[in-house]
């Protein structure tokens, strides 16, 4: 069971690594270390090197406030 998680939750990175990678800068953020894990696996990633990517730590967040938290964060930018 532990490792069927882990490989699904490896296969949900990947996805999200797709999403990112044209991006210019990116902000990994919620109430979990995840977003740590995902840092970790981007930044080994070459595809990755010129690409801002920042982690912040929130409590759980409606995605309403999920919206306005990337909006003022890049703002600020």
């Amino acid at each position: 069971m532990h490792t069927k998680q882990q490989h699904q939750q490896a296969n949900y990175y990947k996805e999200l690594a797709e999403c990112i990678k044209n991006h210019e800068a990116v902000v990994l953020f919620g109430p979990t270390d995840a977003k740590v894990e995902l840092l970790h696996i981007l930044r080994a990633d070459h595809r990755f090197e010129k690409i801002k990517i920042e982690t912040q730590s929130t409590d759980k967040m409606t995605e309403n406030q999920q919206h306005a938290f990337v909006k003022e964060y890049f703002s600020k930018q």
